[in-house]
């Protein structure tokens, strides 16, 4: 009953940041020339912060200070793995018709020990998805604390440059790059970014993305 509950909840939410990402894009659909989804979980939904601080909103006020005539739509959802992804991205898609996605997904996956090969095979179909209409894609890789094993680490890390050599992405930024394992950046749960942290994290992606909009 608890897992029917958080199932029901969870889509609820979804429906909610669809309504408002779909209000969003028929409002600029005819002045934008590119839209960007974010399609991450906590990390990119501003867990425990306050959206404007989140670093997918300092993105999209970059953009505008730098005079891109871009969107940003974020699809982020918490405690989402590759798995809820996969099935949520078709739809996603054809909502959102973004030129560019960033996936920003595997943590949750990794936090629960799931096999490598199986986030793997679930961000594979993502990626290819996402090409087959055309649609450039950011892979952002994720990282696990060692506490896991140094097998299982070791093989969770790899395969983010292994996915971006095999469908020729750009090198996959590391999201919590000079924030992960930052007691003064991370709220007191130690695994989600502060408000202070969120430029740092935006820094990180920025470089990568950057040459895409072009």
């Amino acid at each position: 009953m608890n897992s029917i509950l958080v199932k029901l909840l969870r889509f609820i939410q979804y429906l909610l940041l669809v309504s408002v990402a779909s209000f969003s894009l028929v409002a600029n659909a005819g002045s934008v020339q590119q839209r960007i989804l974010v399609f991450g979980d906590s990390l990119s939904a501003g867990h425990g912060i306050a959206q404007p601080q989140s670093w997918v909103a300092l993105l999209q006020n970059k953009l505008d200070t730098e005079k891109y005539n871009v969107q940003v739509l974020n699809a982020s959802l918490s405690g989402e793995t590759t798995s809820g992804g996969l099935s949520r991205l078709p739809a996603a898609l054809d909502l959102h018709k973004p030129n560019l996605i960033i996936i920003e997904l595997g943590a949750n996956d990794g936090f629960r020990g799931l096999p490598a090969r199986e986030i793997s095979k679930n961000l594979t179909k993502m990626i290819q998805l996402s090409q087959q209409k055309k649609i450039r894609v950011l892979l952002l890789s994720m990282k696990i604390p060692p506490n896991y094993g140094l097998k299982y680490t070791q093989q969770f890390s790899d395969i983010y440059p292994k996915l971006t050599g095999k469908f020729k992405l750009p090198a996959a930024p590391f999201l919590l790059q000079d924030v992960a394992g930052n007691s003064e950046l991370n709220q007191v749960d130690g695994i989600h970014p502060t408000a202070e942290a969120q430029p740092i994290l935006l820094d990180n992606v920025w470089p990568t993305l950057k040459p895409l909009l072009q």
